[in-house]
């Protein structure tokens, strides 16, 4: 992968190229190549230039035609860049011909999302996804430099000779990397699926929040929990699964799971490898989709990720749509057709906070069984359930006396066979203190 340590071949110009594929309009592709810079930026990476390069049919040695690749080769030199970033996903063979050609490193756009995510993955869960995915992508472009598995770019050719000996020792070494990061995931997982376990043991409803990233999915876990998660104007500021507990204006407990952001043309090693983390979303009882309600793309955005929860199998779960960012300049126009299509939608504002407490209010009222209201006598010996009616619903009044524990309280109708055989039509005579 590409080396941007602070070292001797320190890579530090980059110089972008987006591609405008037939059918795709001019403002489309510049919006590409302008994430594309925001990729690079949030890679390390500075850029010191950037071409639009129009592609009718795509070429089976450079991708691009050899004109455009001639053009974008003296553009680089010239802005003496040390790496070229294609917005492309290239084959091994397209690569390989490209620094041949260029005399440079060069990258594609699955490369810059891998080294982002392993510069970001912090779980031991999400490094070992993210590891998979390097070493899927890296095992066919072994012939490019390396002889090691975290060679720096820019070697001489492995070809005959020792070398193509030496070529087949890294191809075992990748290969046998991907069998032990396959297994200690398989581990990882399982112990992922003990706790959704546990989690289901307390009937304690759950919502994923999913969305394109830098829509401000971890502000709004932030906001409405308190949750200590980092909060950064970048793409893909955090990769680990995080789960904070929000109680509802009717004292019912939620389950907030925040998950990695979604990007157009997201590396399909990725979506493999981030399965176990995404799955949360399709467990989940319900989504809060966030959009950036002051991105011109921001239809685009959804259909990105809308399509990766189709590939994940979330397809068709109840969904509430959170149009974030309203403190921000806005079209009008496309966020009144935006809402023509999907009328369950709520605007709000991690900054400002307004529209969080109609929100708050939306979750208990479309997604959350509703609360019913007990008269409760419990043995003093029950604890358990003493604990669970205090966590999990709202005690409108409480009385100790000898015979028991006399209660008023609001409760989640899902814990009715839990306190059925307790429940009395009597008050206490005393009231409830």
């Amino acid at each position: 992968m590409l080396e941007v340590k602070e070292d001797a071949q320190k890579v530090e110009r980059a110089f972008l190229v987006g591609i405008q594929e037939e059918g795709m309009s001019r403002e489309e592709a510049e919006d590409h190549l302008e994430e594309l810079a925001s990729l690079a930026d949030t890679m390390g990476v500075p850029m010191v230039g950037r071409m639009l390069a129009r592609l009718p049919s795509p070429s089976a040695h450079f991708y691009l035609g050899r004109g455009k690749a001639e053009e974008i080769k003296m553009a680089a030199q010239a802005e003496e860049a040390d790496v070229l970033i294609l917005d492309a996903d290239l084959s091994p063979s397209q690569q390989r011909n490209w620094e041949e050609f260029s005399g440079i490193a060069v990258i594609d756009r699955e490369e810059v999302i891998l080294d982002i995510f392993a510069g970001r993955a912090q779980t031991r869960e999400a490094r070992l996804q993210v590891g998979l995915a390097r070493m899927q992508y890296s095992l066919p472009r072994l012939k490019r430099a390396w002889t090691h598995l975290e060679r720096q770019r820019g070697g001489a050719g492995l070809r005959g000779g020792p070398g193509e000996l030496q070529l087949e020792v890294d191809r075992r070494r990748v290969l046998e990397r991907i069998a032990r990061l396959r297994r200690e995931l398989k581990e990882v997982r399982k112990q992922r699926q003990t706790q959704r376990k546990s989690r289901r043991g307390r009937p304690v409803p759950t919502a994923a929040i999913v969305g394109y990233t830098n829509a401000g999915k971890s502000s709004l876990l932030r906001k409405l929990t308190g949750a200590e998660v980092l909060i950064e104007d970048k793409l893909f500021a955090t990769l680990d699964t995080t789960t904070r507990r929000l109680t509802l204006p009717n004292n019912q407990p939620l389950l907030l799971i925040d998950t990695v952001g979604f990007i157009r043309k997201l590396p399909h090693h990725l979506v493999e490898a981030f399965k176990a983390t995404l799955e949360e979303a399709t467990l989940a009882d319900f989504l809060v989709h966030v959009l950036d309600v002051s991105h011109p793309r921001l239809e685009e955005h959804f259909t990105v990720t809308e399509a990766v929860l189709k590939e994940l199998g979330a397809e068709g779960k109840k969904t509430l749509i959170v149009l974030n960012k309203t403190d921000l300049p806005h079209d009008a126009f496309i966020l009144g057709r935006f809402r023509s299509k999907h009328p369950l939608i709520f605007p709000v504002s991690t900054h400002t906070g307004e529209g969080l407490d109609a929100l708050t209010d939306a979750f208990a009222e479309h997604f959350i069984l509703p609360m019913k209201r007990y008269r409760l006598l419990i043995p003093q010996d029950r604890y358990d359930l003493l604990n669970l009616i205090h966590n999990e619903g709202d005690v409108l009044g409480e009385h100790y006396e000898a015979e028991g524990i006399w209660l008023e309280a609001n409760l989640p109708i899902r814990f009715h066979h839990r306190v059925e055989s307790f429940i009395t039509s009597q008050i206490h005579k005393s009231g409830y203190s």
